[in-house]
């Protein structure tokens, strides 16, 4: 059974953390972006940890910090288009409930036409029978009597 947990998103505190224990640096030029960028971006402690993670020897505290920025920023442009789409969709299904509401107004107001003209149609066969109960000759022509 799959089970969806939510944990929190990381803060520059826990970031800090993170780069001393993966990095083993307790502070560094990029440290103020990150923070500035943490602030303005929703991405988990795991995501943080394995941007900091070296990938190869080679890779030193700066290629990692300068990975973590750029996952900021793609993290960053994923959560606008996803906001954006969401309000997209929200617009485009409030439409559809304006239309099918016009459309419910229009036919409802169509029934009420067809059952007027219905109404005034039965009104002027009436009239087509004089009230002395003689026929009109209209009527008497097309052999049609109506009580």
């Amino acid at each position: 059974m799959d089970k969806r947990i939510e944990l929190s998103y990381c803060s520059f505190e826990a970031f800090k953390v993170l780069a001393n224990n993966y990095l083993d640096i307790d502070s560094h030029p990029l440290f103020p972006k990150i923070e500035c960028m943490l602030k303005e971006t929703d991405i988990t402690p795991a995501d943080v940890a394995e941007n900091l993670m070296p990938k190869s020897v080679t890779e030193d505290a700066e290629t990692c910090l300068e990975s973590l920025i750029e996952a900021l920023k793609t993290a960053k442009e994923e959560a606008r288009k996803k906001a954006e789409e969401e309000e997209e969709a929200k617009l485009k299904a409030e439409e559809e409930e304006a239309k099918l509401k016009a459309e419910e107004e229009e036919a409802k107001l169509k029934a009420e036409k067809e059952e007027k003209e219905e109404k005034k149609s039965e009104k002027s066969e009436k009239q087509d029978v004089k009230c002395n109960g003689n026929v009109s000759d209209e009527v008497k022509e097309e052999n049609v009597v109506t009580a």
